[in-house]
Formats: C-alpha cells, structure tokens, sequence
C-alpha cells in the first residue's frame, strides 16, 4: 500500500463522501477547486476557535451551500446571528454568488481527529511537553468511544537540534481496511525552535452496511443525474 495513501481519500465513494459536491468541466473545474481551497482556509482562519473539523462545500447553478461541522456552534453563530451573517455577507461579496451556511454541532470532538491535532498543537504552542499532550489527547480519545488512536509529531521536538519524529498508538488502526472508519487530521504547531507537524489517525469503528450503501447509492444519483445534464 505505501505509507502516502490519504486514510480518508482511500475511502472516499466506499464509506466517505466528498467534503466538495459539484459537477464542473474545463477551466471551471479548476476554478471552482482552487476557489474551495481558499474558502475552506478562510473559513477555518475566521472562526479559528470555533473547533472546526470540515467545511463541506455545494455548488448548485449560482448558489454555494456550507456546511460547518463545529464544537462550539455559540461562536460561529454569534449574538442574535450577527457573526454568521457577517459571514455570510462577506462570503457573498467573494465569490459573488448566493451563499447559505449550514451549522452542524459535533457532539464528541475528542475523536475528531482535526480538531485532537490542532488541540494537541496549541498544547505544544502553550509550551506544554509533546509527549504529555500526545498521551492526555488519547486518552480522552479512547475513554470517548474510539476504538484505535495514532499520533504522531514531527519537528525538532523539545527544542532538539535534529528534527526528529514520535508517535503513540493505543488500539486498533486497521489502515487497509476500507470499511474502517478511520479519520485523520493535521496541524501545525509554531515554536521557538521552529514549526512541529502533528497528524491524528483516529478509528471509529466498522463503517455500517446502511452508510455504505447510502454513500454508494448518492454517487449512483450523482452519475445519473450528470448523464442526464449532458
């Protein structure tokens, strides 16, 4: 398999969907990609704090639909809604399309892996030891539900003078499996020393038969739905 297989791209159509959900062709294809990339980075660096694990992005004709899965919804709504129409306005005058945002509460952060790797980030940036961080967010990981947790930070560690690479494992982390569930995250730590890679492996779990098929039953819509357009 390689060591370089994405665990969340190597599934996707199997038991995970696209985090970008649009039909384009041409030049437009990669405009409307570069054009999610910065949204999803611009989103993420607004409500920083907000805990954000995914953007999920729609385009229908010239409607753009966000979905913001998040463990502190108060923030990204805001008093009385102010924050999210803001965004929304803002959001509107760059892409110069209608756009609706969607909230969506994460009920366990603790195994969702974006939001353990910036945690464990903000930890080392807190001056906190890398191995202590590591070691809390796991066990908060395991003592959620998850059945198999993996980090790994990479950097000049401590303040070493050669970078070097760490890792934890507790359970199971069957990466091979496509019917795992297994969600992965990154994020970067900037020290005094110098900047400290942390990625998150975190399996859930067994995918169940009926979210597979949901997920393969969408993509048959999908396929239809496009043949029919052209």
């Amino acid at each position: 398999m390689g060591q370089k297989v994405h665990p969340v791209a190597y599934r996707v159509g199997v038991v995970r969907d696209w985090e970008s959900r649009w039909y384009s062709e041409g030049k437009s294809y990669a405009k409307n990609l570069h054009s999610d990339i910065k949204l999803r980075e611009w989103i993420r660096n607004r409500w920083s704090r907000a805990g954000i694990s995914r953007v999920e992005i729609e385009r229908i004709g010239n409607v753009i639909r966000f979905t913001v899965w998040t463990a502190r919804p108060g923030i990204v709504i805001g008093k009385g809604g102010t924050e999210i129409q803001n965004v929304r306005e803002e959001l509107h005058g760059m892409t110069n399309c209608r756009v609706m945002i969607n909230i969506q509460e994460i009920k366990s952060p603790d195994i969702e892996a974006q939001i353990v790797a910036e945690g464990v980030a903000s930890a080392i940036e807190r001056r906190v030891s890398f191995r202590r961080a590591m070691k809390q967010a796991i066990f908060r990981a395991m003592k959620a539900g998850a059945k198999g947790v993996k980090i790994q930070c990479s950097g000049r560690l401590g303040g070493a003078e050669i970078a070097r690479k760490e890792w934890y494992l507790e359970g199971q982390l069957p990466l091979s499996t496509i019917r795992a569930d297994i969600d992965y995250g990154f994020a970067t730590a900037r020290t005094i020393a110098g900047a400290i890679g942390i990625k998150v492996w975190i399996y859930k779990g067994d995918a169940s038969l009926e979210r597979a098929s949901l997920v393969g039953s969408q993509e048959g819509d999908k396929t239809d739905a496009h043949a029919q357009a052209s």
